[in-house]
């Protein structure tokens, strides 16, 4: 039988969750996740758990933080002055936003605090620094 190998587009059903068990992302009531192994579209231990799997197969899968979405970094929570936040937007802890960068690219972030003078924007992926665990199934080898 065949084993999923570098370049082969694959179909996957997952569930990932979190080491209390919460689900926090799940395939099973919607479409196989599609993707090509090796192309860098998909966090490394997901990628390299599905690796070698043949068309039927099982498993679970522990990743490290290191090999999902990186650990925490705290350069990437930035103060901005309450006056240069745009008169129409009202922040409260928790919203997301979409900051727009110099090169008119545009990168997610949640206001993670407000203070007299500042709000803080934390641009860290909301799974960073947490080890996850995903439950498999290859569905297909494409």
């Amino acid at each position: 039988m065949a084993e999923a190998k570098k370049g082969d587009k694959v179909k996957v059903h997952y569930t990932g969750k979190l080491n209390d068990g919460t689900i926090f992302d799940s395939s099973e009531d919607r479409e196989p996740l599609e993707f090509t192994l090796g192309g860098g579209n998909m966090i490394a231990g997901f990628e390299k758990a599905v690796m070698g799997m043949a068309v039927g197969d099982k498993k679970t899968t522990d990743i490290p933080s290191q090999e999902a979405y990186g650990e925490r970094r705290e350069d990437m929570r930035v103060g901005i002055p309450k006056t240069e936040v745009p008169a129409d937007i009202n922040p409260v802890v928790g919203q997301q936003l979409s900051v727009q960068q110099q090169d008119g690219s545009t990168m997610p972030v949640v206001v993670a605090e407000i203070n007299e003078e500042n709000i803080v924007l934390d641009a860290n992926h909301p799974l960073a620094g947490k080890d996850l665990t995903f439950e498999i199934k290859l569905v297909e080898i494409i």
